[in-house]
């Protein structure tokens, strides 16, 4: 069924009788070409291109759970490109452009919202630091502007400028950032890998790889084995338990990252705003609530719930942005499990075991690079090769040297 205004009016008049389920809810075959492990965002979005634009059939999408109870839906909607380096910057570029023709390619209404991300800076050598990632995204093909005070006090006169410790000096400004509703992600590539005949099959947890000679030749899972000829894992905070299941370690901690939204309030955050004297993020939902993050706990757990000393830090930082945040009540918080590499950037690779591929890694990045990790993750699983902007995010880097340290901090996840 494809969604148009005529459709929506037909039913408006015959009583909303005439809409059918969004995606079905199959039996598992014994054996398919594709299983792809992990019903998220990635998950769903390599699925679906695989299906559409690789044009191969006989796929199927394991969820342990239920579509949209995972990261996917436990994250702030932001969208973004504003990364530094060649490593990652085209990649999460590409993610935005598919961003941009995202729900004419699903038909679906995503919420797709470009207001902007704005990076505040608050000391002359930050500045320079913003300076020399715009010019980066601007060589990649992204669009960026540094901004003096004066521009940023026109754009939010309302943060705390004089602020005696964080005074606020300027700003990296990325127009095409913004946000997108993260539950309508996943139904919206759930309805439209359903629509190119993938099975997405919900309460199958994986239990096991059969590997025989090196090579992979299906899952066990809570409904029973199923085979394949090649599997994808693309499981977030989970990937290190899931992996291990066949023999792989990888370089990955899982931590939980906490996200936040307050009561309704009247429009007052025109996009996304980032405290840069500390982890704080912030936008406003259609509802009027501020949704906002900042560090994840610094404890390796698989929990999807955090501890209030980080609730405390990133109020804290909140309030050093923006006092009047101090009066806004707290309407709800949650939690989701990040899977944290050592160098702060993804992975997107085959593994040792042929048939066997991993898409993972993506530590803060994961929700922004939906679209990109699908395509990317869908041509290695197709192909066998890299895709052009995902060839540095090989899982051997750390034994070759060849490290992507976006954030500079080297191998300490609760610091990224």
């Amino acid at each position: 069924m494809r969604y148009s205004a005529f459709k929506l009016l037909i039913e408006g008049l015959r009583g909303q009788s005439g809409w059918k389920p969004v995606w079905r809810d199959p039996e598992p075959q014994t054996e398919y070409d594709y299983i792809i492990v992990g019903g998220g965002g990635h998950g769903l979005a390599t699925a679906h291109y695989l299906a559409k634009i690789y044009k191969k059939s006989r796929i199927a999408v394991l969820e342990k759970g239920w579509i949209g109870g995972g990261n996917v839906g436990r994250n702030t909607t932001i969208i973004r490109s504003n990364y530094l380096l060649d490593g990652n910057e085209p990649l999460y570029e590409f993610s935005l452009k598919l961003w941009e023709g995202l729900e004419q390619d699903l038909n679906y209404n995503t919420m797709v919202s470009q207001r902007g991300i704005l990076n505040l800076c608050h000391s002359d050598a930050q500045r320079d630091a913003y300076r020399r990632r715009g010019n980066a995204m601007l060589l990649n093909g992204a669009d960026a502007e540094l901004l003096d005070q004066n521009q940023v006090r026109e754009m939010v006169p309302f943060l705390d400028f004089e602020n005696a410790r964080f005074p606020i000096k300027g700003g990296l400004l990325q127009r095409r950032g913004g946000t997108v509703r993260h539950d309508a992600v996943a139904w919206g590539y759930a309805r439209s890998a359903d629509s190119h005949g993938v099975d997405i099959i919900q309460n199958c947890e994986v239990t096991g790889f059969r590997v025989e000679k090196g090579t992979i030749k299906g899952v066990e899972t809570s409904r029973g084995y199923i085979g394949a000829k090649k599997v994808g894992v693309a499981v977030a905070g989970s990937s290190s338990r899931v992996m291990a299941m066949a023999g792989l370690r990888l370089p990955i901690e899982s931590h939980v990252l906490q996200a936040f939204v307050s009561e309704g309030l009247k429009p007052v955050i025109p996009g996304v705003i980032t405290f840069g004297a500390g982890h704080f993020y912030v936008s406003q939902s259609d509802k009027g609530g501020l949704v906002f993050g900042g560090d994840i706990d610094g404890y390796n757990s698989y929990a999807q719930r955090g501890n209030l000393p980080v609730v405390e830090d990133v109020l804290e930082g909140g309030m050093a942005l923006m006092p009047m945040i101090g009066r806004a009540r707290l309407l709800r918080m949650w939690g989701g499990l990040m899977d944290m590499s050592m160098d702060g950037s993804p992975f997107i690779d085959k593994t040792p075991i042929e048939g066997l591929y991993f898409n993972g890694g993506w530590c803060y990045g994961g929700f922004k690079a939906t679209p990109a990790s699908g395509y990317v993750f869908a041509h290695l699983l197709a192909t066998d090769t890299p895709h052009e902007t995902a060839t540095d995010l090989r899982l051997d880097r750390f034994r070759t040297g060849a490290m992507i340290d976006e954030k500079g901090v080297g191998a300490q996840p609760n610091l990224h």
